[in-house]
C-alpha cells in the first residue's frame, strides 16, 4: 500500500468498513475491537510513519460513524444504494476485495 486509505465526498459511504477492516454485518463489538487495534497501531504517539496520523484519523471517522446506529444505517443505505446504481463498479470492488483477501 503506498498511503492511507483517505475518505472522500466520493468515497465516503463505502471507506469506513473498508478502513476499520470489518465485513457489512459486524457487530458493535467487533468494530470496537477493530478501531481499538487500529488506534494502537497508527496512534501518532506510538507509531513515527508519516501516514500513521492519518490512519489514526481515518480510524477514528470510521468509528464514529459504524458506532453510531443512525449514521451506520445512513451508511448502509448509500452503500446499498451505489451496488444498485453501478453494478459493473460494484462487481469490480467486490473482487477486487477478494483478490486482496487471498493475496
Amino acid at each position: 500500500m503506498t498511503g492511507p486509505e483517505r475518505f472522500t465526498d466520493a468515497n465516503l459511504d463505502r471507506r469506513p468498513l473498508r478502513c476499520a477492516g470489518v465485513p457489512a454485518t459486524a457487530s458493535l463489538a467487533q468494530i470496537k475491537l477493530a478501531f481499538r487495534k487500529m488506534a494502537s497501531t497508527f496512534h501518532p504517539d506510538r507509531n513515527p510513519d508519516a501516514h500513521a496520523a492519518a490512519r489514526f484519523r481515518d480510524a477514528q471517522h470510521a468509528y464514529e460513524i459504524l458506532s453510531d446506529e443512525e449514521r451506520r444505517r445512513e451508511c448502509d443505505q448509500r452503500r446499498q444504494k451505489h451496488l444498485l446504481d453501478s453494478a459493473r463498479a460494484a462487481a469490480r470492488s467486490i473482487f477486487q476485495s477478494y483478490l486482496e483477501g487471498i493475496a
